[in-house]
């Protein structure tokens, strides 16, 4: 077994075995390096001698550093004594504790005392299973970057004295919206990313939905849980068709709906129903938006007053600039250019988005339909100088040029 093969295995298996270390040990930084110097090892010796169970043996070896480590903790005497009479064996795992101990992860994992940024990071290391260079590449950050939020990140775990357990039923739904929006930036940086040459960081998208499914899995009773994978799926459906071959993006209206990935709409579709069970809230709500455009067989025939509606509930149950932007987007195809153009007006009058090539961007598609072309031509030059992502400002510019 080689380099790949432990990569694969820990890909599927990290978050298990942190999970079961940080049960036993109570010390959630000291299962993560643990769990990383199983890897280490198995680097080393995987090639030389091929394990019959690669997740048993992981999970023996990192249990072994563990207890290790705290065997150098005199303070923690105790505890070495208990973890070392408790026997190591091939398949240290409790299956009927599992599903709860990865969940308890990801609650940990995004736990409000942490940063955004360290959430993102702390998550898709020891939930998602990434190295530190693999997440510095998808987020176009240097590696000590990562690596100092994923430290601080546990450092500040440790200080707050963060228990590795579920919350309080009473505070899981609320502490649920935290993980679901640290899935979400994942989601969303891979499918529009930030910033850099590519439009599109599919491997970074495909793990926010990864993450996705543990949770509808582990919480199959939360309505939001299936929207956000419902939205994360009809999103994804849409990425073999939104770029060309030399990677420039290639718009909605002109996208070849037949190489949309038909599979994803309907599991897309499948988890909508799920979150519809109980009315949907802001996650299902986006994704009853990106069905509407998933079933329809093209821009025209879609179906705009009804996407005009579910954005006008959106704004009302999770109301943001971006979300009154994308509402005015709606309602300049289904009812005309200059009833949204009034919107963004407004948008700007109350300075909801400043910095944002977003509303130049709309400002000048609604000013081009209007005919106002020199105007529409220094938006779309303007949302060009404030994007940050190159393959999205070379289509600005072709746009603005297009304008004479």
């Amino acid at each position: 077994m080689g380099t790949a093969d432990v990569e694969a295995v820990w890909r599927i298996e990290s978050a298990r075995i942190v999970a079961a270390l940080t049960r036993f040990t109570g010390d959630f930084g000291l299962a993560e390096d643990a769990a990383q110097e199983a890897v280490a090892e198995a680097l080393v010796s995987w090639p030389l001698t091929s394990p019959a169970n690669p997740a048993g043996w992981l999970m023996a070896t990192a249990r072994r550093r563990a207890i290790d480590a705290i065997r150098r903790r005199t303070a923690l005497h105790d505890r070495y004594t208990l973890l070392a009479a408790d026997p190591v064996v091939d398949e240290d795992i409790d299956p009927d504790r599992i599903d709860d101990d990865i969940l308890a992860l990801m609650f940990v994992s995004c736990h409000p005392v942490l940063s955004p940024e360290a959430r993102v990071a702390l998550t898709l290391r020891v939930v998602g299973g990434l190295s530190t260079e693999q997440i510095a590449r998808a987020f176009l950050v240097p590696v000590p970057t990562v690596q100092a939020r994923i430290t601080r990140a546990k450092k500040t775990i440790a200080a707050a004295g963060v228990p590795f357990e579920l919350p309080p039923a009473g505070e899981r739904r609320e502490r649920l919206g935290g993980v679901l929006s640290v899935v979400y930036v994942i989601f969303t940086e891979g499918s529009t990313a930030t910033s850099g040459d590519r439009l599109l960081r599919p491997g970074v998208a495909y793990e926010a939905i990864r993450l996705a499914r543990t949770l509808a899995a582990l919480q199959p009773d939360e309505p939001e849980v299936h929207g956000l994978l419902a939205l994360c799926e009809l999103t994804a459906a849409r990425f073999p068709a939104r770029t060309g071959p030399d990677g420039s993006p290639i718009l909605l209206a002109d996208q070849d709906r037949r190489r949309w990935d038909f599979s994803a709409v309907r599991r897309g579709l499948a988890a909508l129903a799920k979150a519809s069970a109980r009315g949907l809230g802001p996650y299902g709500l986006q994704a009853a938006i990106a069905a509407a455009h998933a079933s329809a067989p093209s821009v025209e025939a879609t179906d705009w007053d009804r996407i005009v509606v579910l954005y006008e509930a959106l704004g009302r149950v999770a109301p943001s600039p971006v979300v009154e932007l994308n509402w005015a987007v709606a309602v300049a195809m289904a009812s005309g250019p200059a009833q949204a153009l009034a919107m963004v007006d407004e948008l700007i009058a109350l300075d909801r988005l400043p910095g944002s090539h977003l509303v130049p961007t709309v400002r000048g598609e609604l000013l081009a339909r209007l005919g106002r072309r020199p105007e529409a031509r220094a938006e779309l030059e303007l949302a060009a100088r404030l994007c940050t992502n190159q393959r999205e400002r070379s289509v600005l510019l072709r746009k603005a040029a297009a304008l004479g």
